[in-house]
């Protein structure tokens, strides 16, 4: 396990030697980690929660890391000797990993002295951030797909960890396997590939390197077929081997097609296939896939029955960041909350204060979801009576709902410094994704101006907003 103790800005540390300085480095403080929307941005997949807890349980200053920081000439050695001892000992409040979850509501609370609380910021929204939004780009392109959907993104995401822990974020999202071999043995996730056009150059002709490859793999024989001429060569020479295949008892995989036309290609493919007595054998696409790709893909008849996708997937390429932010909500004095805020000249930058807590409306009809509702820590939802829904900022749109549901989305993920949930096997986190995301009419997943859904807020805690605007308004 890698110490990632120094994976901050150095601005942590700055205010943390500022709020030691000031003994106020031990105040209990609540921050939220949550996202904004943007045109592209209405709904993401929760994850890297677990990369999160395996970092503060695992935080400390080694000798080394306070040598680096004595040697800056900007802390004092007090300071530097509290940062030697310290250790995560606050309490952390999470959705699931494989959420579904919506602008504005916290998905994770942090609650910690204050310097432990302010050190961590970086870090938890690195390994939040980047899975989050890669478990949501996975989620769309395999929603377009309707499954089969292999991440092949390695090579082209930035750097080592992008690609090991968006392979890990990918699956999370929906994704059935992965080309990435160490992400496959560090997460036990299925792995896939076959041949790359440097393997049908590398023999005299197309017909034996299918062989060969066929010899290798007689049980998993996959064969890329456009390094030449996909429809004149290409399959052609791909039946042969495969006829040569069954002949010896075994069935051939299928080929692939990771260029050109691919409706057209993926078409002509699947009748020269079927014609030859392999209606079994799949079609597998890649090059450039995305979720809109592929949809026009479906919609041109293409007959492709599973998708690489590399590029665009693991580097998110159309959403390059989250833009999750980190903010304090509450401190603690003598006990007693005092809620804190954050004002902008932006309405959608205003922060929720207080310690709060998130509940999933669901129609018990249907068992669809309807909302989200953010209330103050101390509130319960009473399910048995109507519930009105008002919007948090045009407050004259209200819904009452009726005959519903609701359920706890968050739990208690850290308490004092340790995980207190079991981890959870990554196929299990995926199965849950799938699962909740069933309950979400299309109308607020599809990909084309979907409908907004509903995260609103308590009539309590909107009061408690309320009157916090109006308190700094009138400083």
């Amino acid at each position: 396990m890698r110490n990632l103790t120094l994976l901050t800005d150095l601005y942590q540390l700055t205010m943390g030697q500022g709020y030691f300085s000031e003994g106020r480095h031990e105040q209990k403080a609540v921050f939220d980690i949550f996202f904004r929307p943007n045109h592209l941005i209405t709904y993401s997949v929760a994850a890297g929660m677990e990369q999160a807890t395996d970092y503060l349980e695992n935080l400390r200053f080694e000798e080394d890391d306070i040598a680096y920081l004595r040697s800056l000439g900007m802390f004092t050695e007090p300071y530097l000797n509290y940062l030697s001892q310290l250790r995560f000992t606050g309490d952390v409040y999470s959705v699931r990993e494989g959420e579904i979850v919506f602008p504005y509501e916290p998905i994770v609370t942090v609650v910690a002295p204050m310097l432990e609380a302010q050190l961590v910021e970086t870090a938890l929204l690195t390994f939040i951030n980047h899975q989050t939004l890669i478990a949501s780009k996975a989620a769309k392109i395999c929603a377009a797909a309707g499954g089969g959907v292999m991440e092949f993104g390695l090579r082209r995401a930035q750097g080592a960890d992008a690609g090991i822990y968006g392979a890990r974020a990918a699956i999370i999202g929906g994704c059935v396997g992965t080309s990435n071999v160490y992400a496959g043995k560090q997460f036990r996730i299925p792995v896939s590939g076959t041949m790359a056009h440097s393997w049908v150059m590398n023999f005299p002709s197309e017909t034996e390197a299918f062989r060969a490859y066929a010899r290798c793999f007689p049980e998993d024989c996959l064969l890329l077929v456009d390094t030449y001429d996909t429809l004149k060569s290409g399959v052609p020479n791909a039946i042969k081997v495969f006829r040569e295949l069954r002949a010896a008892g075994h069935e051939p995989k299928g080929i692939r097609l990771d260029s050109g036309d691919l409706a057209y290609l993926s078409k002509e493919a699947r009748k020269m296939l079927d014609d030859a007595g392999f209606p079994e054998a799949q079609i597998c696409a890649s090059g450039d896939l995305d979720e809109v790709l592929i949809r026009s893909l479906k919609a041109q008849g293409a007959k492709i029955d599973t998708w690489g996708v590399g590029t665009k997937l693991i580097t998110s390429a159309d959403i390059p960041a989250l833009g999750g932010v980190y903010k304090l909500a509450a401190v603690y004095e003598d006990g007693r909350e005092i809620p804190k805020i954050k004002l902008s000249d932006t309405t959608e930058k205003i922060t929720n204060p207080a310690l709060k807590e998130v509940y999933r409306i669901y129609d018990a009809a249907t068992d669809k979801a309807v909302a989200d509702y953010i209330v103050r820590a101390a509130e319960r939802v009473d399910d048995t009576q109507p519930l009105t829904l008002f919007h948090p900022v045009e407050t004259w749109k209200r819904m009452t709902v009726t005959n519903f549901y609701v359920r706890k989305l968050r739990e208690k993920l850290v308490e004092g410094g340790r995980r207190c949930v079991p981890k959870l096997p990554l196929t299990e986190i995926a199965a849950y994704r799938a699962r909740e995301y069933a309950k979400f009419w299309e109308e607020y997943t599809r990909q084309d101006m979907p409908h907004i859904y509903k995260v609103d807020l308590s009539p309590a805690l909107y009061s408690l907003k309320k009157a916090l605007i109006e308190a700094h308004g009138a400083n």
